[in-house]
Formats: C-alpha cells, sequence, structure tokens
C-alpha cells in the first residue's frame, strides 16, 4: 500500500509519521519547498531503532512521486491566522488544490484521496470536481476531528475518560458545525442524564470554538497534533477495511434530504473508501441547522475557480 502526503508542514509531517509508525504503508511525504520533506523523512527514519520500529517513509519536492498511490493526503496550502476564519482562506488555497488536483489526477488516477486543506468542505467540493473522481474516493476530514474536540470538553466536564464519551458532530468543519447533544453519549448514558442542558449548549459552543481558540492561543499557525491523529485514523480504516463509522466531509446526493454539497456526514469508511453514509433521525432543529450549513456551503462554493 502506498500513501502520499502532500504537504510537509505541522499537520501533514504528523499525520505521515503516525501512519508510518502504524505501518500501514510506504509513505511519501512531499512538498513543494525544496528539502522540507526529505529532511522530515530522513529524520523519522533515523526515530526507527529508537522505536524499535520499522517502517518506510521518503520525501520529495517532486509532486510525481505521487505515482500510482493508492491514498493521497491534501494537508498542503495556507493555515489560518488568529482572526481568520476557515472561508478567509478559501480564495489563495483553491489555487494551491487545483495545481494539486490535477497532479493527483495525471499520477494517482486509482487513488483514494483525503482533504484536509481548509476550508475543507470546499476544497472537498473543489477536489471532487477537478478530478472527476467517484464521490466514494474523495471526503475530507473534520468532523471527527470535531467530534473528538467535543468527547474531551465532555470528559473534563463529567471527570471521565475522554475514551469513555462517544460525541457526535455533523455540518460545516467550521463555524456551521452541529454538535449533536442526542447522539452523544457517557458511557452509553445520554448527555442529558449527566449535564444540565444550559451546560450542554455551553459545551456545544465551545467546540463550535475550539480550532480558533487553538489558533488565538498558538499565535502562529493551527492545531496539528489531533488533526493528524483523525487523519491516521481515517488511513487505517482504509488500509485494514475496517468499515467503521466515521465523521468526513462527503458528496450528498439526497442524503439529510441535500443534494450537490459536501459536508460533514457519519459515514461507513473501508477498503472503497466511503461504503456508505449513515443517516441519522435528526429532530427538527437540527435538521435545520444543516440544511442551513449546507446552503452556506453551496452559496461560498459560486466563488471557487472550476
Amino acid at each position: 500500500m502506498k500513501i502520499s502526503v502532500i504537504g510537509a508542514g505541522n499537520v501533514g509531517s504528523l499525520a505521515a509519521m503516525r501512519i508510518a509508525q502504524e505501518k500501514l504503508g510506504n509513505v511519501v511525504l512531499i512538498d513543494v519547498l525544496k528539502g522540507v520533506a526529505q529532511g522530515k523523512a530522513i529524520d523519522l527514519e533515523d526515530a526507527q531503532v529508537l522505536l524499535n520500529s520499522d517502517y518506510s517513509i521518503t520525501g520529495s519536492d517532486d509532486i510525481a512521486e505521487i505515482k500510482d498511490s493508492d491514498i493521497v493526503v491534501v494537508t498542503a496550502g495556507l493555515a489560518r491566522k488568529p482572526g481568520m476564519t476557515r472561508e478567509e482562506l478559501l480564495l489563495k488555497n483553491s489555487e494551491i488544490l487545483k495545481n494539486i488536483c490535477n497532479n493527483i489526477k495525471n499520477y494517482a488516477s486509482n487513488a483514494i484521496v483525503i482533504i484536509v486543506t481548509n476550508p475543507l468542505d470546499l476544497m472537498t467540493y473543489l477536489a471532487l470536481k477537478l478530478t472527476g473522481f467517484k464521490k466514494q474516493k474523495v471526503f475530507g476530514m473534520g468532523i471527527s476531528l470535531d467530534a473528538a474536540r467535543f468527547a474531551n470538553l465532555i470528559s473534563k466536564e463529567v471527570g471521565v475518560l475522554a475514551t469513555d464519551v462517544d460525541a457526535c458532530v455533523i455540518g460545516s468543519h467550521g463555524e456551521g458545525m452541529i454538535p449533536l447533544a442526542e447522539f452523544s453519549k457517557i458511557k452509553g448514558e445520554k448527555l442529558e442524564k449527566r449535564l444540565s442542558q444550559e451546560k450542554i449548549e455551553e459545551l456545544l459552543k465551545r467546540t463550535v470554538n475550539r480550532g480558533a481558540e487553538i489558533v488565538s492561543l498558538l499565535g502562529s499557525g493551527s492545531a496539528f497534533f489531533a488533526p493528524s491523529a483523525a487523519i491516521a485514523q481515517l488511513v487505517k480504516n482504509i488500509v485494514q477495511d475496517q468499515r467503521k463509522v466515521v465523521g468526513v466531509c462527503a458528496w450528498l446526493s439526497g442524503e439529510y434530504g441535500i443534494n450537490d454539497v459536501c459536508t460533514g456526514v457519519p459515514a461507513r469508511i473501508g477498503r472503497n473508501g466511503i461504503e456508505n453514509i449513515v443517516e441519522f433521525k435528526l429532530n427538527e432543529n437540527d435538521q435545520n441547522l444543516l440544511i442551513k450549513s449546507a446552503e452556506s456551503i453551496r452559496g461560498l462554493a459560486k466563488q471557487l475557480p472550476l
């Protein structure tokens, strides 16, 4: 299995490290900046003895090295700065993605493509349009990260392990995300049995603002530890054909009453990419919020360079 990661910044290089250490395949790290991907790949190679783990990773500034990849992860693009929304990145990152997608189409036409570049929903839509790949084979990493953040905040509030919380988020990977309290549980119990509605609403808001909070604290750049873990989880699901339900940014064709938009929904992920989209029975409020979020994405998509 050949897995290429395009973009050797914090997210890309950490994702490459996690994928390599999990021995999910031969990893190729690509970055347009000469020497960066090569240097990081060599550094990661040098860690093998210390980790008592043998894995394969190489680096290059030549995107042709993605040739015949089974999976391509795209993290390349500008990171958010304090006060900047994901949508403000739209025009600059769409130009970067346009070039990358043309190369993926030329060199790795059978690959499953995972988009991480922000604004995620729009970049996933753009990648689908530019590659012309099947909708099952191009999707974005986003709401699995948001769900992990929601779970962490819940665990701290209740005083349980984060792994005891099963949190659910749908919608846009951004200000339009919708954390679903109704489908989130603590050790199998519904949230409302452990938390007041007021506290749940507070945690929902903190989840929506979590990415911006991290950007503000870092001062430069954005989150990378949790995003890289979310990428590795998706890659593992594909390589091992786990068919687990994970939140991804997917092209909708009538699911949840939405058409021709990419947004975050639960999906079963396996060797073929998206095996199927899982439809929760949402309450009226959450359904309306999801449609509103999708329409916002649709409006911004008109600005994409297609």
